[in-house]
Protein backbone atom coordinates (compact mmCIF):
# COMPACT_ATOMS: atom_id res chain seq x y z
CA UNK A 1 0.00 0.00 0.00
CA UNK A 2 1.28 3.38 -0.79
CA UNK A 3 0.12 6.91 -0.40
CA UNK A 4 -0.74 9.11 -3.30
CA UNK A 5 -1.32 12.81 -3.37
CA UNK A 6 -4.70 13.89 -4.60
CA UNK A 7 -5.44 17.41 -5.63
CA UNK A 8 -8.57 18.81 -4.11
CA UNK A 9 -10.26 22.15 -3.69
CA UNK A 10 -8.18 22.61 -0.55
CA UNK A 11 -4.91 24.53 -0.76
CA UNK A 12 -2.76 21.59 0.26
CA UNK A 13 -2.95 18.13 -1.34
CA UNK A 14 -4.58 15.37 0.66
CA UNK A 15 -3.00 12.01 1.37
CA UNK A 16 -5.22 9.11 0.40
CA UNK A 17 -4.58 5.41 0.80
CA UNK A 18 -4.80 3.73 -2.59
CA UNK A 19 -5.77 0.33 -1.23
CA UNK A 20 -8.12 0.19 1.73
CA UNK A 21 -7.07 -3.39 2.49
CA UNK A 22 -3.90 -2.68 4.48
CA UNK A 23 -2.80 -5.61 6.56
CA UNK A 24 -2.64 -4.07 10.00
CA UNK A 25 -1.53 -7.29 11.70
CA UNK A 26 -5.02 -7.79 13.04
CA UNK A 27 -7.08 -10.82 12.11
CA UNK A 28 -8.38 -10.57 8.59
CA UNK A 29 -11.72 -12.17 7.96
CA UNK A 30 -13.83 -12.43 4.87
CA UNK A 31 -15.50 -9.07 4.51
CA UNK A 32 -13.00 -7.03 6.51
CA UNK A 33 -10.47 -6.73 9.27
CA UNK A 34 -11.11 -7.40 12.93
CA UNK A 35 -9.25 -6.02 15.91
CA UNK A 36 -7.48 -8.47 18.19
CA UNK A 37 -5.96 -7.91 21.57
CA UNK A 38 -8.49 -5.29 22.62
CA UNK A 39 -8.54 -4.99 26.39
CA UNK A 40 -12.11 -5.79 27.52
CA UNK A 41 -12.00 -2.92 30.02
CA UNK A 42 -10.96 -0.48 27.27
CA UNK A 43 -13.74 -1.76 25.03
CA UNK A 44 -16.28 -1.34 27.82
CA UNK A 45 -14.99 2.15 28.62
CA UNK A 46 -15.25 3.18 24.96
CA UNK A 47 -18.79 1.79 24.68
CA UNK A 48 -19.82 3.73 27.81
CA UNK A 49 -18.22 6.90 26.45
CA UNK A 50 -19.99 6.52 23.13
CA UNK A 51 -23.35 6.04 24.87
CA UNK A 52 -22.71 9.22 26.86
CA UNK A 53 -21.77 11.05 23.67
CA UNK A 54 -24.95 9.78 22.05
CA UNK A 55 -26.90 11.33 24.93
CA UNK A 56 -24.97 14.58 24.53
CA UNK A 57 -25.88 14.71 20.84
CA UNK A 58 -29.55 14.16 21.66
CA UNK A 59 -29.22 17.02 24.14
CA UNK A 60 -27.79 19.21 21.39
CA UNK A 61 -30.81 18.42 19.23
CA UNK A 62 -33.12 19.45 22.07
CA UNK A 63 -31.15 22.65 22.58
CA UNK A 64 -31.63 23.51 18.91
CA UNK A 65 -35.33 22.66 19.03
CA UNK A 66 -35.73 24.83 22.16
CA UNK A 67 -33.95 27.78 20.49
CA UNK A 68 -31.25 27.86 23.16
CA UNK A 69 -28.58 30.54 23.08
CA UNK A 70 -26.06 29.85 20.28
CA UNK A 71 -22.97 30.20 22.48
CA UNK A 72 -24.35 27.59 24.90
CA UNK A 73 -24.88 25.15 22.03
CA UNK A 74 -21.37 25.79 20.71
CA UNK A 75 -19.90 24.98 24.14
CA UNK A 76 -21.77 21.67 24.13
CA UNK A 77 -20.63 20.89 20.57
CA UNK A 78 -17.03 21.41 21.71
CA UNK A 79 -17.67 19.04 24.61
CA UNK A 80 -18.91 16.33 22.24
CA UNK A 81 -15.92 16.84 19.96
CA UNK A 82 -13.50 16.44 22.87
CA UNK A 83 -15.30 13.32 24.06
CA UNK A 84 -14.98 11.81 20.58
CA UNK A 85 -11.29 12.72 20.52
CA UNK A 86 -10.93 10.79 23.78
CA UNK A 87 -12.41 7.67 22.18
CA UNK A 88 -10.11 8.12 19.19
CA UNK A 89 -7.07 8.44 21.48
CA UNK A 90 -8.00 5.18 23.22
CA UNK A 91 -8.42 3.43 19.87
CA UNK A 92 -5.14 4.83 18.54
CA UNK A 93 -3.28 3.71 21.65
CA UNK A 94 -4.69 0.20 21.28
CA UNK A 95 -3.88 0.14 17.55
CA UNK A 96 -0.30 1.21 18.20
CA UNK A 97 0.12 -1.24 21.07
CA UNK A 98 -1.18 -4.27 19.19
CA UNK A 99 -1.63 -4.00 15.42
CA UNK A 100 1.11 -1.51 14.62
CA UNK A 101 3.67 -3.05 16.99
CA UNK A 102 3.08 -6.48 15.48
CA UNK A 103 3.35 -5.22 11.90
CA UNK A 104 6.43 -3.09 12.54
CA UNK A 105 8.30 -5.84 14.38
CA UNK A 106 7.31 -8.59 11.93
CA UNK A 107 10.44 -8.25 9.81
CA UNK A 108 8.20 -8.05 6.75
CA UNK A 109 9.24 -4.89 4.88
CA UNK A 110 5.99 -4.65 2.88
CA UNK A 111 3.84 -5.06 5.98
CA UNK A 112 5.90 -2.45 7.85
CA UNK A 113 5.63 0.06 5.01
CA UNK A 114 1.88 -0.50 4.78
CA UNK A 115 1.57 0.12 8.52
CA UNK A 116 3.62 3.33 8.32
CA UNK A 117 1.32 4.53 5.53
CA UNK A 118 -1.79 3.56 7.48
CA UNK A 119 -0.56 5.33 10.62
CA UNK A 120 0.32 8.45 8.66
CA UNK A 121 -3.12 8.58 7.07
CA UNK A 122 -4.86 7.90 10.39
CA UNK A 123 -2.93 10.63 12.19
CA UNK A 124 -3.41 13.05 9.30
CA UNK A 125 -7.17 12.44 9.30
CA UNK A 126 -7.33 12.83 13.09
CA UNK A 127 -5.58 16.22 12.99
CA UNK A 128 -8.10 17.82 10.62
Amino acid sequence: MSLQLEKSKAVRPQLRLRDAGANCACDTEIGGRKAVGVDPELKLANRKRLRRIEGQVRGLQRMLEDDRYCADIIVQVASVQEALRGVARNLMRNHLKHCAAKALSSGNQKQSEEMYDELLETIYAHLR
